[in-house]
């Protein structure tokens, strides 16, 4: 009878239960990965009973795409808040720099979207993000600087976008490659622009990567000469 009332009395608040669940399902996403959101695990951590998130959610996949889209909208809002950089070109690096971040500072996210890609695409707020993004292509169409259509554009910046993410995301955080972001971005922005940043010291660079390439047949340097030649050209390869 206790758990009848207190389940009554749950559907009574409404609208603050249901934000409460969002926000506990949010948290064990964030700590632990949505494979701790349980609904067990989250009724327990927003102090309602399970038969209250069934009935608000459904199920396990209903809480998920809740929590989804309760992250994006804020994300979506600050990003479309965001003042565009008069340059459209620097406003599009400074988009995609911001999505990055997100990316990073939600791992969780990012693992419901990869893993539930239909889920993901059912969001409101992602439909809204995507055309916030097609403004900014929009802009760089209208400037003269677009050198694919519209729609090639936006597959392009998504998959690469999206693919940086999951490919950081995928590295230890201790190990994960500093610049490999705003190398996709620039490889990104030479796609649909042509207008790639060139990098410092590129020469330099290329021929570091190439003597890497050739380290199998250098035979006059020890294991620990070439393990550590091997390791220096890396870097070099990869400075900004």
């Amino acid at each position: 009878m206790r758990d009848r009332e207190k389940v009554a009395a749950e559907d009574a608040e409404g609208s603050d239960v249901r934000a409460r669940i969002i926000a506990a399902a949010a948290e064990l996403i964030a700590s632990e990965g949505p494979e701790a959101a349980t609904t067990r695990a989250v009724a327990s951590a927003a102090g309602v009973q399970a038969p209250t998130l069934y009935r608000l959610f459904g199920d396990k996949r209903g809480l998920l795409a809740a929590v989804f889209e309760h992250a994006m909208r804020r994300y979506v809002s600050e990003k479309a808040a965001r003042k565009p950089h008069p340059d459209p070109l620097q406003d599009f690096r400074d988009g995609w720099d911001m999505h990055i971040a997100f990316g990073l500072s939600h791992p969780g996210l990012f693992a419901i979207m990869s893993s539930d890609p239909q889920l993901a695409s059912r969001s409101p707020s992602l439909g809204d993000g995507e055309d916030v993004l097609r403004r900014r292509i929009r802009n760089l169409a209208l400037a003269g600087r677009l050198r694919v259509s519209e729609e090639r554009a936006l597959g392009l910046v998504s998959a690469m976008g999206i693919g940086a993410v999951l490919t950081l995301l995928s590295q230890p955080e201790d190990k994960r490659d500093p610049g490999l972001a705003q190398a996709a971005r620039e490889a990104a922005v030479a796609a649909i622009t042509g207008e790639a940043a060139t990098p410092k010291n590129a020469e330099v660079r290329a021929m570091a990567a190439a003597l890497r390439a050739s380290m199998g047949r250098i035979r006059v340097l020890s294991k620990g000469e070439s393990l550590l030649l091997s390791e220096l050209l890396e870097r070099i390869a990869d400075a900004g």
